[in-house]
């Protein structure tokens, strides 16, 4: 199949399919005119590379997976990877400590707005 039939089957735009390639994750034949094609194995690696994109993972971790062969079948069906786990712990970490991060930077705004507003109603404010 053609680009524009993968994206559309995929639920991707020719874009990401493009992108896909250039970093890696995609590595379609080549027609004698020089199209890609892509078949039914394209078509699952796509879907999942999307819904792992979704999800948080990098294009990092989906090559990881794509090497390993974790992602040949659809996400639902695979047989779960000892490397996915891995993954996934580090960027739950990741996303703990970022929450974090943010909680902290809100918790300081916050305090903030109320100083100003404290400010403005004892008149202390420069309006």
């Amino acid at each position: 199949m053609q680009i524009g039939e993968l994206a559309r089957r995929a639920g991707v735009s020719t874009r990401a399919l493009r992108y896909y390639e250039q970093v890696g994750l995609l590595a379609p034949a080549r027609a004698a005119n020089g199209y890609r094609e892509y078949d039914e194995l394209d078509l699952i690696h796509a879907r999942n590379i999307r819904d792992l994109l979704a999800i948080g993972l990098t294009t990092e971790d989906i090559r990881g997976y794509l090497e390993k062969g974790c992602l040949d079948r659809p996400l639902e069906e695979t047989p779960r990877c000892a490397a996915e786990l891995t993954t996934v712990e580090a960027r739950l970490r990741s996303l703990d400590e970022r929450i974090s991060r943010l909680q902290r930077l809100r918790d300081r705004l916050a305090r903030h707005g109320e100083e100003i507003r404290r400010a403005i109603e004892n008149g202390e404010a420069v309006r």
